[in-house]
């Protein structure tokens, strides 16, 4: 069975900043100040964007003192891929259907 693929991920995905911070957190759990020195972005945008990433699931928090760390969510971008791999199933399967035209 076909499960839609949530908008919200893809979206947070979609911007290239986003997909980036997801890219280093795959490395290691970083706080906000590694990703501003590794980024270039201002800590204003860092935060709004890693606002994003949370609502959509993708990273959560690990309080540190007076840091806050972010933690990449590898069970949410698995989910994501097998339903990037069941739709392209999907898609072999339905290869040689196609609807006539009225």
């Amino acid at each position: 069975m076909l499960t839609s693929v949530d908008p919200d991920v893809i979206r947070a995905l979609g911007d290239p900043l986003r997909l980036r911070i997801v890219t280093l957190l795959a490395r290691e759990t970083l706080c906000t100040t590694h990703l501003v020195e590794e980024t270039g972005a201002r800590q204003t945008n860092l935060s709004n964007h890693l606002k994003v990433l949370r609502e959509a699931g993708l990273v959560e928090t690990e309080p540190c003192g007076r840091f806050t760390y972010y933690k990449l969510k590898p069970e949410a971008l698995a989910g994501l891929s097998e339903q990037f791999a069941a739709l392209a199933d999907s898609a072999r399967t339905a290869a040689g259907n196609k609807r006539a035209c009225p």
